[in-house]
């Protein structure tokens, strides 16, 4: 759908891939996402917001702020009522420290929006293996682990060798200078050597929480027809 504005929204993806359009407004202006918000409240009910910061949240008229439900860590706000959990937790979200939460915070409210329960274990990075250890077969009794780390990113790769479950890598922009902003911790899981291992983009909570939920709802199908 579009209008004078410009801006076209694709209000028929859910029913071709089981997500409705999420809007990353990280590089729109604040009218822009205020125009989405009221057309998305008028038509579809709902919609996501990634990559929202504090100042464009708070320079939104008051009325549309209210209508929202804003999670500052996350950056993400959710235009609607909340989708309740459909059961157990089935996903893990691990992450190697404390510096890599906002992304870790992204993929958590992702699955949320979508009545996905997760269960989120953190600062068990491998500069420190026993934290990790000692948490591993908590771990492994999950189908799907989102592991999230920056600096050299050795967590998905151990994670994947030890744990059967589908582990989807998560670089992050934390690090020192030859971390490159996430790109030396995307070509350590690039090249990791276990078998199996997912990998997105740097600091993207939201892809790997998609990949997540396409997963369990593949694994579903499969289950059924079996």
């Amino acid at each position: 759908m579009t209008d004078a504005s410009g801006i076209v929204l694709d209000d028929a993806r859910e029913g071709r891939i089981g997500f409705d359009e999420a809007i990353l407004c990280e590089q729109k202006t604040v009218p822009q996402i205020a125009e989405i918000a009221f057309r998305s409240r008028d038509t579809v009910g709902r919609r996501f917001f990634t990559r929202l910061s504090a100042e464009k949240f708070a320079a939104l008229p008051p009325d549309l702020r209210g209508a929202l439900t804003y999670d500052a860590q996350s950056r993400t706000a959710v235009l609607g009522a909340a989708v309740l959990d459909t059961g157990p937790a089935r996903i893990a979200l691990v992450s190697a420290g404390s510096s890599d939460a906002s992304v870790v915070a992204e993929a958590q409210a992702t699955l949320a929006y979508y009545g996905q329960a997760t269960k989120r274990i953190e600062d068990v990075g491998v500069a420190g293996i026993w934290r990790l250890l000692a948490r591993v077969d908590e771990i492994a009794e999950m189908p799907i682990v989102i592991a999230v780390a920056g600096m050299d990113a050795a967590l998905p790769t151990v994670l994947s060798g030890l744990v059967p479950s589908f582990v989807i890598g998560v670089p992050t922009s934390t690090g020192y200078g030859a971390a490159r902003g996430g790109e030396t911790a995307l070509s350590a899981m690039l090249a990791s050597c276990a078998p199996g291992l997912t990998v997105v983009n740097i600091d993207n909570g939201y892809g790997a929480a998609c990949a997540a939920m396409r997963f369990l709802r593949m694994s579903g199908k499969v289950a059924s027809v079996t």
